[in-house]
């Protein structure tokens, strides 16, 4: 590959295909500044709408809610990645993106399983715009760009367990604001609701299961995807 397209570790398998879904190319730049700008324009309508009279969330509530800030990060993440070269960034920012992919997905899912009003089909694309936005076109998109745009640095075992710390630690965050002011940014997490807290106890573990199984899927998803560029076993677990 040429200058402009050096990745660190360097690719050594597959130079064609990796050079069409390098992280550098116009076309993978362009998508992540688009989806960044408009992940970070339906925090903005979010947080406006917040401000109006009858709006059910305040924007303290809003920006405690795991969806916005896992959103903010990736559209802060997709800025900058569509700015700078993939050389420039450190060895880290993939891990990093990895973890924003994960919790993205897992965003996505949890919205259709336990948050999506009854009835609202998963593929439905008639909902209020940000929701759009932030459930579903977003996870897509960093799923996707996980999956496909060409990566060298290995990741550890243990990536998953680093990367289930920020989930825990917001349960942990939302149980204590609660118990202060009484409000959940979610109902199951919501020990007043029918069931009490042997309820809220029993879905949160089914849902730290549930992202430790995605995480490991993620995370061997991109191990596989590195394994593309430098081989079984090989690459930098910076």
């Amino acid at each position: 590959m040429s200058d402009v397209l050096t990745l660190i570790p360097p690719v050594e398998r597959n130079a064609g295909a990796n050079r069409a879904l390098h992280p550098d190319r116009l076309w993978t730049r362009l998508v992540r500044g688009g989806a960044g700008l408009a992940i970070l324009a339906a925090l903005a309508q979010e947080i406006y709408d917040a401000t109006q009279p009858g709006n059910s969330v305040d924007i303290p509530q809003l920006i405690s809610q795991f969806t916005f800030q896992s959103n903010l990060v990736l559209g802060l993440v997709f800025l900058v990645s569509a700015a700078r070269q993939r050389a420039r960034l450190p060895l880290w920012w993939d891990h990093l993106f990895g973890a924003l992919a994960f919790y993205l997905v897992m965003t996505g899912i949890i919205y259709v399983v336990l948050v999506a009003p009854p009835g609202e089909a998963w593929w439905t694309l008639d909902m209020y715009w940000p929701w759009m936005i932030t459930h579903r076109i977003a996870p897509l998109v960093a799923g996707l760009d996980w999956l496909l745009v060409t990566r060298t640095v290995r990741g550890q075992w243990r990536r998953p367990l680093v990367w289930l710390c920020y989930p825990v630690a917001f349960l942990v965050f939302s149980w204590v604001r609660g118990a202060l002011d009484g409000w959940y940014p979610y109902d199951f997490l919501n020990p007043g609701l029918d069931g009490g807290w042997p309820a809220v106890i029993a879905t949160s573990a089914q849902v730290l299961a549930a992202f430790l199984v995605v995480g490991v899927l993620v995370h061997l998803a991109g191990n596989a995807r590195v394994g593309l560029a430098r081989g079984p076993g090989e690459g930098s677990h910076a």
